[in-house]
């Protein structure tokens, strides 16, 4: 099952997200989501378990607890909404030259 974890600090790492939900369950993964150019944690992440049951017992006993000194919330993941592609305004190579 597949969790996402919101309101973290922005100093948790994988692991220690990991050690925090391992109180609950085998973790199979634990990502802290960082910004692709500054490496800076954007305050989210997703947890997965091995077992739904663990899931759900860590929705319900994690969600609102605190992890570094923040509250935490815990949902089921959804998946991703498909996204129009982005137009790319910073590309000189369609530009026309004269």
């Amino acid at each position: 099952m597949k969790l996402y974890v919101g309101g973290l600090s922005y100093g948790v790492s994988d692991q220690e997200l990991s050690d925090f939900f391992a109180t609950e369950g085998k973790v199979v993964s634990a990502v802290v989501i960082k910004d692709k150019f500054s490496g800076q944690s954007k305050g989210f992440g997703f947890v997965e378990m091995e077992d739904l049951k663990d899931g759900q017992n860590a929705i319900k006993n994690l969600n609102g607890k605190e992890l570094a000194g923040r509250a935490i919330m815990v949902n089921q993941a959804r998946p991703q909404e498909e996204r129009p592609p982005r137009r790319n305004f910073g590309n000189n190579n369609n530009r026309r030259r004269y």
